[in-house]
C-alpha cells in the first residue's frame, strides 16, 4: 500500500478499524524489535567493558583471584604451598 494512499482520508469506518489494527501491529512489531536492539546493544556494551577490564589487568587473561589461588584478604602475604619453606628462619615448619 503506498503512503499516500494512507494518508487519504476515508469515510467508511470498517475500512478506518482495518488500518488502525494494521498501523498497531507495525507498532508492535517495531516495539518487539527495538527491545532486542536494545538488549543487543546492552550485551555488547557489557561485552566491551569486559575486554576493557580484562585488558586493564594486563592483558593476559587473569583475574584477581587468578592472581591469588589461596584467597588470602589484599594487602598480606600470600599463602605457601604445602611444604613450601618459609624463609624468614621459622624451624618449627616444614
Amino acid at each position: 500500500m503506498p503512503l499516500a494512499g494512507l494518508m487519504a482520508p476515508t469515510i467508511d469506518l470498517s475500512e478506518l478499524d482495518r488500518r488502525i489494527a494494521e498501523l498497531k501491529s507495525v507498532e508492535n512489531w517495531l516495539n518487539m524489535n527495538l527491545g532486542v536492539l536494545r538488549m543487543t546493544l546492552q550485551g555488547l556494551e557489557l561485552q566491551k567493558s569486559g575486554l576493557a577490564a580484562m585488558q586493564g589487568t594486563g592483558g593476559t587473561g587473569k583475574t584477581a583471584e587468578d592472581s591469588n589461588p589461596a584467597g588470602d584478604p589484599p594487602g598480606t602475604a600470600p599463602s605457601k604451598a604445602p611444604g613450601e619453606k618459609s624463609g624468614r628462619g621459622d624451624s618449627s615448619q616444614g
